[in-house]
């Protein structure tokens, strides 16, 4: 399996579903890094003051958020740390939405849901259960210090992670200033049957294969060519990884009981018989916990 970016556990009533989160998207688009033409040394960006042009060391940066025009508040990194939110290793889900309730520009970036640990009967209990309700989950989710909206959805046999904008983010179509001839427009019967026609001989499998960035592969052709012919540099460069913890695995049956209210709870013990010949053993009543 890819290399997990996060693990923790998803979240609903009282069951937790301990998983791993991996990108379900790569990034392949041509890199360029500057380099310096006289050491081959990799070049970053300087802190320089806008009205000075001089540079300002680490020290002397704060953090300031315009308020008004030319005018901002500071804020320490203690103030910024505090209105973090607290990072809980969890999925929150906090509703059941039907799927077509999701707005195309609210989604944002896709992520792969695996089951960690024991956890595999419980993932596949709640891929089953989104599928044949068509519901997609609404959650809450804290990924380095940033809390995001997301979207919980199965997808054939495995689940998919999708952050969501959060709807103040998103601009309303307002803002397009639509004209009545695209709202309610009037279309002769002819123009649509031929552009109906157009759409149907164009009309495809969709063939992942088959669409490549073009740009990229003249790129990494010209790439390829030259380090055949040996004009390669070597840059040095370095790289860190953060480990997360999981979350541990709970009784699934009886935590499903305890969210539900007790609505599922077992039946109290059986009266005791009159005298028998042979008295059967009483049976042991169970009772759900509340915790």
């Amino acid at each position: 399996m890819a290399r997990a970016i996060w693990k923790g556990a998803i979240s609903f009533g009282l069951v937790h579903i301990p998983v791993a989160l991996v990108s379900a998207t790569s990034s392949q688009g041509v890199d360029f890094d500057w380099l310096d033409s006289r050491s081959m040394d990799p070049v970053g960006y300087k802190r320089v003051n806008k009205v000075t042009g001089k540079e300002v060391t680490k020290e002397h940066i704060v953090k300031g958020v315009a308020y008004e025009k030319g005018r901002y508040v500071v804020l320490s990194e203690e103030e910024i740390r505090s209105a973090h939110p607290l990072s809980t290793q969890t999925i929150d889900i906090f509703a059941f939405v039907d799927s077509e309730q999701i707005p195309l520009q609210n989604i944002d970036t896709p992520y792969y849901l695996a089951p960690d640990k024991r956890g595999g009967k419980v993932y596949a209990l709640l891929r089953e259960t989104l599928s044949k309700t068509n519901k997609v989950a609404l959650a809450h989710v804290v990924l380095h210090t940033r809390q995001h909206l997301a979207a919980l959805m199965p997808l054939e046999s495995a689940m998919v992670l999708v952050m969501l904008r959060w709807p103040a983010e998103v601009r309303s179509l307002d803002e397009l200033e639509l004209g009545s001839e695209v709202t309610k427009p009037e279309l002769a019967k002819g123009e649509l049957e031929m552009a109906k026609r157009l759409v149907e001989d164009m009309s495809a499998d969709w063939k992942p294969e088959d669409y490549r960035d073009s740009f990229e592969d003249k790129i990494m052709a010209l790439v390829e060519k030259k380090a055949h012919e040996g004009k390669i540099e070597d840059v040095e460069s370095t790289t860190g990884e953060e480990e997360r913890k999981t979350a541990d695995v709970i009784d699934l049956t009886e935590l499903l009981k305890r969210s539900l209210g007790g609505k599922a709870a077992s039946k109290p013990a059986a009266k005791p018989r009159k005298a028998a010949a042979k008295p059967a053993p009483a049976k042991k009543a169970t009772k759900s916990s509340r915790g």
